[in-house]
């Protein structure tokens, strides 16, 4: 860092130690410690400390790398000009044609074509799709449920036709056979003669050193409640299983690593993600780097961002556009290839003109108002995101090592390593979700009680079928509001829409907050809430209850008055609604042993509870 001492502004002020920081921090901590009250021990399971200082960057030997140079970490160029993508079902050759001509005049740079129906792939299609699509300014990405060699070589003679410059065509074929395996847990034919199909794919396009052949598809990690760490480190440990059977068929390290494009995920963390593609990077140079290739080019990591599925929402939908904004801001501050910016509504009904508008221009909104594309590795330098950046590495590394060490990717999953990681950090992401530890807007927190979306979704959202392998056990791919919201769209199909009455009584900080905590817990479920002022009287509170034809009544005091307002609501409500204590008070036992059977507090498992409370109601 320069010297400023010289500078009037920083001359008044004079320079302070770590240490001294330190002295000052433990006295205001006053005792408490400084490790449980201020350092944050990740998911990833590293820790991050609540400041950083220059000196914490001595031990990064990347640090003098420059954008575009190995080990790559500050980029793989020196701009950070990403593309656009936005993907194109292909149901009719021409339609999907002039429907990506459109998007060329509306900032789009990257398109993808994806075949849903292999039936749809021929010559004739192919030479349709690309017709006028002859600028090499445009990235050309197409993908099919299992890859397809087919395609590819008709790909690559519609391209030849058209006299294209071979080297400056870009663009991908998501032929990704060890991750479909992943999440279906099988495959069609052997892994000897699925690796030699591999082989043959790259052969075939050696002559488009920008088209890559082989993705790498780590986002199916993320959208299967992985850590940061384990899509990383998985992502990693695939692609080098095919660098490792490509070379042991004869392919050249260079024309196996050029041919390798990895899709990733990006979610919500938003320091996390960015300090994730850096990571990545740097990583991804690192293996490619062993195999000894002629020249650092090819050690260069090609990444297509695509904003995660894993934490969007069927209910409360509109907030899933400030999810992907954070997620496509992640993406371009840590310099992505591409990114695609999936529409809010994606994950629930096939998305219209104007969802897929937004998405977009949520990306040009970074790009030409927020000017994210002008300035290049924009994180450089901040202490915070270089320290993530290397505890995501070497974290990440530590796991590679020891899929590595089990007999490479494919052996680790025969062996169910790599999905027991997965369905333990998913089991965690649920259990944190479950109990309010983790927040969700809309979903387990501040619930919209009065939207219906039964008409609005494709039902089939709440009925999908779990991935059942006949080769291995397959990854599952979910979304992390799943549950709550399954337990929300079997009440609003219900016949009776259940009714929550706020027995607000007593002290008036305490119910008021109480009612709102419990209003909010049971808004969850999609109950209806009847909220109230307060009753001077239990009994007042117990008529009314009963005169709304209350289904679960809710009891908000103090602790101090529930040794006595606790027993006689119960009395009086006589069991012709559920009767529900807010909190967690002292006299807790003295209460069950009346029969009081139900308490909420910061403490419950609000899903768990919720569904107790949908057997109980007969929803």
């Amino acid at each position: 860092m320069a010297d400023k001492s010289n500078q009037p502004l920083f001359a008044d002020f004079p320079p302070v130690s770590t240490q001294e920081w330190m002295d000052k921090i433990t006295a205001d901590l006053k005792g408490a410690d400084f490790e449980k009250k201020l350092v944050w021990k990740t998911n990833e399971g590293f820790s991050v400390q609540p400041f950083y200082r220059e000196e914490d960057l001595d031990k990064f030997s990347y640090l003098s790398s420059l954008p575009g140079e190995f080990p790559y970490v500050r980029g793989t160029k020196n701009t950070n000009k990403w593309l656009i993508r936005q993907d194109i079902v292909v149901k009719d050759a021409k339609t999907a044609n002039e429907k990506a001509l459109n998007l060329l005049t509306k900032g789009v740079n990257s398109l993808g074509f994806i075949f849903e129906d292999e039936n749809l792939i021929s010559k004739e299609s192919v030479a349709q799709l690309l017709n006028n699509l002859v600028s090499n300014e445009v990235e050309i990405n197409f993908s099919t449920r299992h890859g397809n060699k087919k395609l590819l070589q008709l790909v690559v003679a519609e391209f030849r036709s058209q006299n294209r410059e071979l080297g400056m065509v870009s663009g991908s074929i998501n032929f990704d056979p060890v991750g479909q395996l992943t999440i279906s847990g099988k495959s069609c034919e052997t892994i000897e003669k699925t690796m030699v199909h591999v082989a043959e794919v790259v052969n075939e396009a050696k002559d488009f050193p920008a088209f890559q052949t082989i993705s790498v598809n780590g986002r199916y990690f993320g959208n299967a409640g992985s850590t940061i760490l384990q899509e990383l480190a998985f992502a990693l440990s695939m692609g080098n299983e095919y660098l490792s059977q490509l070379t042991d068929r004869g392919i050249n390290i260079n024309d196996a690593a050029k041919a390798i494009r990895f899709n990733l995920s990006v979610g919500s963390n938003y320091f996390m993600e960015i300090a994730k593609l850096r990571a990545a990077r740097l990583l991804w140079s690192t293996i490619v780097k062993e195999y000894k290739p002629s020249g650092n080019d090819v050690c260069k990591m090609v990444v297509h961002s695509e904003t995660s599925e894993f934490n969007k929402t069927v209910y409360d939908p509109y907030v899933n556009m400030l999810r992907t904004q954070t997620e496509a801001m992640s993406a371009s501050i840590g310099g992505c290839h591409s990114l695609t910016v999936q529409p809010f509504d994606k994950i629930f009904r096939t998305p219209g003109e104007i969802s897929e508008r937004i998405a977009r221009n949520q990306q040009l909104l970074l790009k030409e108002e927020s000017y994210f594309s002008m300035i290049t590795d924009p994180s450089a330098g901040s202490y915070y995101i270089e320290a993530l950046t290397d505890s995501i590495a070497k974290e990440a590394w530590k796991l590679f090592l020891e899929v590595e060490a089990k007999g490479g990717y494919l052996a680790a999953l025969k062996d169910g390593f790599i999905q027991n990681q997965i369905e333990e950090a998913a089991d965690l992401q649920r259990k944190t979700l479950a109990q309010r530890r983790s927040v969700m807007v809309g979903t387990n927190q501040y619930p919209n009680t009065s939207e219906k979306v039964a008409e609005a979704i494709d039902a089939a959202v709440f009925n999908k079928n779990t991935a059942e392998g006949d080769e291995i056990k397959p990854i599952n791919l979910f979304r992390n509001a799943e549950e709550f919201e399954s337990l929300r769209f079997a009440t609003e199909q219900a016949a009776k829409r259940p009714k929550v009455f706020m027995l607000t009584y007593g002290n008036l900080a305490m119910r008021l907050a109480r009612s709102q905590f419990s209003g909010n817990f049971f808004g969850c479920a999609g109950y209806e809430i009847i909220d109230n002022l307060g009753f001077s009287t239990v009994e007042d509170g117990v008529e009314a209850a009963l005169k709304a034809n209350a289904d679960i009544v809710v009891l908000c005091s103090s602790d101090d008055e529930y040794i006595d307002a606790a027993p006689l609501a119960f009395e009086k409500l006589g069991g012709k609604a559920q009767f529900v204590v807010a909190g967690a008070p002292a006299c807790m036992d003295d209460l069950k042993a009346i029969g009081i059977e139900h308490f909420i507090n910061v403490r419950s498992n609000v899903l768990e509870t919720l569904k107790e409370f949908n057997k109980l109601l007969n929803i």
